[in-house]
């Protein structure tokens, strides 16, 4: 019989509906009989016991929040009822023993890779344009268009031919309901490709560079720099004003610190000592098809695993994230991580309530502390602008099941797996040691992303329970499902499906081997994600404001 309750563990005093339960229902869980006293959607929890005000609400082993008033067992969980809470957290000395999963059948494995000169193997090979500062926007807009249209990188190209088509049908008088749009496949994206192995010219559009404070210029420095540093760039060209907050000199000099030996073609251009608009585009665009020219010689070859790092994310989270997807590519972080390669936990905001359990795994003293104070800063100043972490599940989250930050946040935190904290990195900053490592960024989806990639993830898993176009311009993204409705549903952004773990067809275990061999076949370009089909470049950087 399918499962259709589930306790995510021993010690909670919260069950998870697996499907849609009514009132007067009685379910049962390990011998013991639930009366429900509410409809109980799936993905939404109800108590296992009555409770007075203030008792602690525990989900995922944690405290998760506090009761608002007495509740008795069987009734639904809600924002109502139940308030968010987390419990303290700080440093202290613990052994932490890990088990590493069994990985002999992915030891000798590779994935086609683009070697560069540092010794980093890349995912993708991409030539990039950054503009210092937003006034070179416009600028990019026609160079985009330009290459894109020419060089067969534009998705927007099936929508020009429809949009004629539907022109056409609409002067013969004939009926535009019977038009459709035809999905371009991946043979047919590439095949479109003057430059074969080039997997794209990527535009890293953002509105600073000058205005703000100079500390928002400052980082924005670096996030570039970081940028044309990355593991899947081949090649970058700069466009500049020349009046602006972040100078050229700027980004030189933090690229030059991130790398001192970045050797790659770099061509920079300032507007204001150019002739003129025109030439100054033609002479960008003219030097970088030099520069695709070159750098298309390089061609993909075996690395071995160790040598990927990837990223894990969620967004547009709901009440099965923590039990199916988040857990699966936790198993695909532990496994890598035993293979030797690199894992990215983000999302600070979305760590609130599983702190401890982080520190507890942190090998280094100074890391962990690292940790804590940025922790710490981040909610202190969410509370000083009236918010705080407890804020961050949105509309959607909470519609979905994820009633407080803290149950939103554990489950997030699975996504990382259980292997021991590596290193714990600031903004920007780059991962350098094997393993799992922490990373400071927002929850919010698009500069949780952008930071990502700043710290050298070459391929993002992204679970997503509600849905979500987020993609990276520089990092192909992964989008894996929680749940098969939505697997169903949005099957032209969604990858890999892991609502068999809620049907009960399969374990883990299993969907977190069968992410990895994902990974190796993107990784090798052998499957190209869907968000990358579609062009979904977002790029948001952080200014180091508030921002949940």
């Amino acid at each position: 019989m399918k499962q259709i309750v589930l306790k995510v563990h021993p010690s909670d005093n919260v069950i998870v509906a697996l499907t849609d339960l009514h009132k007067g229902q009685q379910v049962e869980l390990d011998g013991e009989k639930y009366l429900l006293l509410d409809d109980v959607n799936a993905k939404h929890k109800f108590f296992t016991n009555d409770m007075n005000t203030g008792d602690e609400v525990i989900m995922y082993g944690v405290l998760v929040g506090k009761t608002q008033h007495a509740i008795q067992r069987g009734m639904l969980m809600t924002t109502d009822n139940v308030k968010h809470a987390s419990d303290p957290f700080t440093y202290r000395p613990f052994h932490y023993e890990w088990k590493a999963p069994d990985v002999s059948k992915f030891k000798d494995r590779t994935f086609n890779g683009y070697h560069r000169a540092d010794g980093s193997v890349g995912t993708a090979n991409y030539w990039l344009f950054i503009p210092t500062v937003f006034c070179e926007n416009r600028n990019l807009d026609v160079i985009r268009e330009a290459l894109h249209n020419e060089l067969g990188y534009a998705v927007t190209q099936k929508y020009k031919s429809y949009a004629h088509e539907l022109v056409e049908a609409y002067k013969k008088g004939e009926d535009i309901h019977n038009l459709s749009l035809a999905p371009a496949t991946a043979a047919e994206t590439r095949k479109k490709r003057v430059f074969e192995n080039v997997d794209g010219i990527k535009f890293l559009n953002h509105q600073g560079g000058c205005g703000g404070i100079r500390q928002d210029a400052a980082v924005l420095s670096k996030l570039l720099a970081a940028y044309a540093d990355h593991p899947n760039v081949a090649g970058v060209t700069v466009m500049s004003l020349g009046c602006q907050n972040l100078q050229v000199a700027d980004f030189q000099r933090d690229l030059k610190e991130r790398n001192p030996n970045f050797s790659k073609p770099l061509y920079i251009y300032e507007q204001q000592q150019s002739q003129s608009e025109e030439q100054l585009i033609a002479e960008a665009i003219r030097k970088t098809f030099e520069g695709l020219i070159e750098i298309n010689k390089i061609e993909r070859k075996p690395a071995p695993l160790s040598k990927m790092t990837v990223g894990v994310k969620c967004g547009g989270s709901d009440g099965f994230s923590g039990i199916s997807a988040n857990p699966a590519v936790g198993y695909t972080s532990d496994l890598l991580v035993a293979l030797g390669a690199k894992v990215l936990l983000a999302e600070f905001p979305e760590l609130c309530g599983a702190e401890q359990q982080l520190i507890d795994r942190t090998r280094d003293e100074a890391a962990a502390r690292k940790f804590i104070h940025l922790m710490t800063a981040y909610n202190d100043a969410a509370h000083k602008v009236g918010s705080g972490f407890h804020m961050n599940p949105s509309p959607g989250n909470i519609k979905d099941g994820l009633i407080t930050d803290a149950i939103k946040s554990t489950g997030a935190a699975r996504k990382g797996g259980t292997s021991p904290v590596e290193d714990v990195l600031d903004y920007t900053e780059p991962a350098t040691k094997p393993g799992l490592n922490l990373v400071c960024t927002p929850g919010n989806d698009v500069e949780a992303t952008t930071g990502k990639a700043a710290s050298g993830a070459t391929l993002i898993l992204f679970t997503t329970g509600l849905g979500t176009p987020t993609g990276n311009p520089v990092c192909p993204t992964i989008k894996v499902a929680t749940n098969t409705k939505l697997a169903q549903k949005m099957d032209d952004i969604i990858d890999i499906n892991t609502g068999p773990v809620i049907d009960g067809e399969k374990t883990i275990e299993q969907m977190g081997e069968e992410i990895l061999e994902y990974c190796i076949k993107a990784a090798s370009g052998e499957v190209i994600p869907k968000a990358v089909l579609l062009n979904q470049d977002d790029f948001i950087p952080w200014k180091r404001g508030v921002s949940l």
